[in-house]
């Protein structure tokens, strides 16, 4: 499923434009992936789009509390996709609602443990749902950069 979404950014998220979803099933279909994974990477789109939708209550923006994993959350994240994601939000790329949404469709995706680059690839996908990636454009370099983050 998760090639299926890399594919969709690649192809759509970027331009903000999607075919209906009988032309994208299709299409889909034809490059060789299976309906079951089709309807698992639609399923995790629309509720992209529903976070994207939400708004969040004033003030959690700026929340500065510590954010503890459930033990489902830590075995599917693990220590170095983690240790990314306290990278952005200490950095200011991602507040605690976006943190949230990240780890929110970190937990939909239908793997039982995520990689650092699925990790990367799903905060620019959830940073493109909300029209802020072209804020971040080096988090691109992140994904497709052999260089580590570091803090200053």
């Amino acid at each position: 499923m998760f090639d299926i979404l890399v594919y969709l950014f690649e192809n759509y998220f970027e331009v903000n434009a999607y075919p209906d979803k009988g032309t994208l099933t299709k299409e889909l279909s034809a490059a060789g992936f299976g309906r079951d994974e089709i309807n698992q990477a639609m399923t995790w789109v629309n509720g992209l789009e529903k976070l994207a939708q939400q708004v969040p209550p004033p003030g959690l923006t700026a929340s500065r509390a510590h954010r503890l994993y459930s033990k489902e959350e830590s075995e599917k994240i693990g220590s170095e996709p983690h240790g990314f994601l306290l990278f952005l939000e200490s950095s200011g790329i991602l507040n605690p609602v976006q943190r949230e949404q990240v780890i929110d469709r970190i937990m939909a995706l239908n793997e039982h443990g995520v990689s650092l680059e699925q990790v990367k690839w799903t905060v620019l996908m959830v940073l493109s749902s909300q029209g802020l990636a072209s804020d971040f454009m080096f988090i691109e370099d992140l994904l497709f950069g052999d260089a580590q983050p570091t803090m200053h």
